[in-house]
């Protein structure tokens, strides 16, 4: 740990002078590419962005001390929680029980890496084949468009609520200039695509007077991030920890991927078993102090390939300016004054990406289109998407403080359906 510790100290003096501060300034980069992302997700669901921001800094730490520090992997916030926090702040009108939870599933995590260091990573894949994860995260990005929809102005603008046209172009023109900049731009122009839209987004709202201009000017100019200690309860954390079943497998590729680009193994070193349990712990971190749950970023694995500069020191130098961030009251203050159709308009290109990330899954893995999995992937999007089809979701009740539903059955039911069809072939076989 205090060798750890002096690396980074290194790091740092390094980004001071000649090349060292080259490596600054990729570092400063880094940011950039991870930074809207990152805030997006407290801003969806209530948490405090400067926690998040700390968080995301502590957990990339975290995570470069487990893996020895050879893998250059930045951890920020992870979509894949935004709709099983929601629902925990609406059922519990308390984050900390969201909190609670994402400690668990930090636990979790760490408990898999021992587990996938004892039996080998081809074995969990098994248990959560490409047809049931694929469909799992189109679940999450499809069961979060509705909300979306919702910040852009659309529900008013059907209902004729006022100023609802402004809202919706506000919200058009934000998506537009993200989707342009994204399509067309070069280098990092193309990395910086949500910030550019989203500070654009914040320049028209302010001008057309929706900002909240008075809670900037009172904020203070450095203040404590507000950290928070999780609450536990065990419905809650039913609610959360199936998530897991998708991550794991966001998580396996988004090393690969990222030793692709470096043109390392990092899978076999420093091993899944240590990028796991650096994911892990930072997660448990995250939630200990009420950060959302972090996750391995393919922004920053952009950057890499971009700059060619694969350098792991780059990122812990990003992570100290995370967290050194995160103390800015006046940078809190703009965040938390976002308007709803900038962040609306943002979230429909983010959250669809997440759902054609699932479809890619599929693909990538080249799912065979046979009766069983389609089966599978119907049955998963059907009861995870219940919350919108039907008039009340589809849920099982374990006890009477207890229940499971959404995404948590969707992913139970898929594991389960994926062996009960795997034996049901091989007899028939």
């Amino acid at each position: 740990m205090v060798q750890f510790t002096e690396e980074i100290s290194k790091d740092l003096k390094k980004a001071k002078v000649g090349n060292g501060f080259f490596k600054g300034i990729l570092g400063f980069q880094h940011l950039i590419a991870m930074f809207g992302a990152t805030v997006l997700v407290p801003l969806l669901t209530g948490l405090d962005p400067a926690v998040a921001l700390f968080s995301a800094g502590l957990g990339t730490l975290i995570f470069h001390l487990c893996t020895k520090g050879k893998v250059p992997v930045f951890l920020g916030s992870s979509f894949a929680f935004i709709p099983v926090i929601q629902v925990v702040a609406k059922e519990y009108g308390d984050l900390r029980y969201a909190q609670g939870g994402i400690v668990t599933v930090g636990l979790i995590y760490v408990i898999l890496s021992f587990i996938i260091k004892k039996i080998g990573v081809d074995k969990i894949r098994k248990v959560l084949p490409a047809q049931v994860v694929g469909p799992m995260i189109m679940v999450i990005g499809l069961n979060l468009i509705p909300d979306a929809l919702k910040n852009a102005g659309v529900n008013g603008l059907l209902g004729g609520e006022t100023g609802a046209i402004r809202n919706v172009l506000i919200a058009a023109v934000t998506l537009g200039l993200a989707l342009i900049i994204k399509h067309y731009g070069k280098g990092m122009l193309k990395q910086v695509a949500i910030l550019i839209a989203v500070v654009v987004g914040y320049g028209i709202s302010y001008v057309m007077g929706i900002v909240e201009t008075g809670a900037i000017s009172e904020a203070a100019l450095l203040a404590v991030p507000n950290f928070t200690l999780p609450k536990f309860d065990l419905s809650a954390i039913v609610i959360i920890v199936p998530v897991v079943l998708a991550v794991f497998m966001e998580h396996v590729g988004d090393i690969t991927t990222n030793g692709q680009v470096v043109g390392k193994n990092f899978i076999e070193d420093p091993g899944l078993n240590r990028t796991m349990l650096g994911d892990g712990l930072a997660t448990f971190a995250a939630g200990l102090i009420g950060g959302p749950a972090n996750t391995t970023y393919g922004e920053n694995t952009g950057v890499l390939a971009i700059t060619k500069n694969y350098d792991p020191s780059i990122l812990r130098i990003t992570a100290v300016f995370a967290i050194l961030l995160s103390f800015i009251g006046k940078f809190r203050a703009v965040i938390v004054t976002m308007p709803s159709p900038v962040m609306g308009g943002i979230s429909l290109m983010l959250f669809s990406m997440i759902a054609i990330v699932g479809v890619q899954t599929i693909k990538r893995e080249k799912v065979e289109m046979n009766i069983q999995n389609i089966i599978i992937i119907i049955a998963i999007l059907f009861i995870g998407l219940s919350g919108n089809i039907l008039s009340t979701p589809i849920g099982i009740r374990v006890t009477s403080s207890v229940s499971i539903s959404g995404l948590s059955l969707a992913g139970i039911v898929g594991v389960i359906l994926n062996q009960v069809m795997n034996l049901t072939y091989r007899k028939n076989k």
